[in-house]
């Protein structure tokens, strides 16, 4: 076995974007819900590979995808002209978003807006985002819990991501999931198998922010908003579920 990382998906971020979130479906319902309802262009904030974005402009919806990681918005826009789908792909940061045009409907799937780092992070996106809302226009920020109120130290890693890219076999398993100071550290171990059968492995750990929805609300309507019913997405076997914090720009 190779301990260092060699040439392929292993050092390829949107490969492993994909491995690690392209196979969650569980939320795309609802994004397609807020859509029907209140139109497009959607602003989809923290798109990566396009997993929202595309589903969306399938369904017929004009999609702005904004990430801050150029290689995944890079993906993300190969694959939508691959596909003939109307999605603006955009390299942008939430927190000092600066587009040139308002939206009825942005959303941060997944947990998006629990790697901004800080309540000071948040609290930049949110006057950001709303900035690109026209009045009446909506905010849904979804929210996980990785403990979902069980112990940290009785929490089960779930099982492995797997994916076959070009030929190569990629996973991705979380091995712990540990309390830091005010966040979730979630431990994985990836690796990848090449077509020729050499395995490859490295760890990678992504921080995610406690982020309590009702703490959310009250510096949405610091901001400006006013906030509208929580929505949520369902646990599945493979994921946990999330609290969607919805907030709405005065009219």
């Amino acid at each position: 076995m190779n301990s260092s990382p060699a040439p392929g998906p292993l050092t390829d971020a949107a490969a492993w974007h994909d491995v690690e979130c392209s196979l969650y479906g569980a939320d795309l319902a609802l994004w397609r819900s807020l859509a029907d309802e209140h139109g497009g262009p959607v602003l989809d904030i923290g798109a990566g590979t396009g997993r929202v974005a595309l589903d969306l402009a399938v369904q017929g919806h004009a999609v702005i995808a904004v990430d801050s990681e150029a290689d995944l918005i890079a993906a993300c826009a190969e694959r939508a002209a691959a596909r003939g789908l109307d999605v603006t792909a955009i390299v942008g940061d939430a927190r000092s978003l600066h587009l040139s045009d308002t939206y009825p409907l942005a959303i941060l799937p997944m947990q998006v807006a629990q790697l901004m780092g800080s309540d000071a992070g948040r609290g930049e996106m949110l006057t950001a985002v709303l900035k690109h809302l026209r009045p009446g226009g909506v905010l849904a920020i979804a929210l996980a819990d990785p403990f979902e109120g069980v112990p940290a130290e009785e929490v089960l890693p779930p099982l492995p991501d797997v994916l076959e890219i070009d030929g190569w076999v990629l996973s991705s398993t979380p091995v712990a999931v540990r309390p830091v100071d005010g966040a979730v550290a979630i431990d994985r171990k990836r690796q990848a198998v090449s077509p020729g059968g050499q395995l490859t492995e490295e760890p990678a750990t992504i921080v995610l922010d406690n982020v309590d929805p009702v703490v959310l609300e009250r510096q949405g309507a610091h901001a400006g908003y006013r906030v509208l019913a929580q929505k949520s997405v369902p646990t599945t076997r493979d994921y946990v579920g999330s609290a969607v914090v919805m907030l709405e720009r005065p009219r």
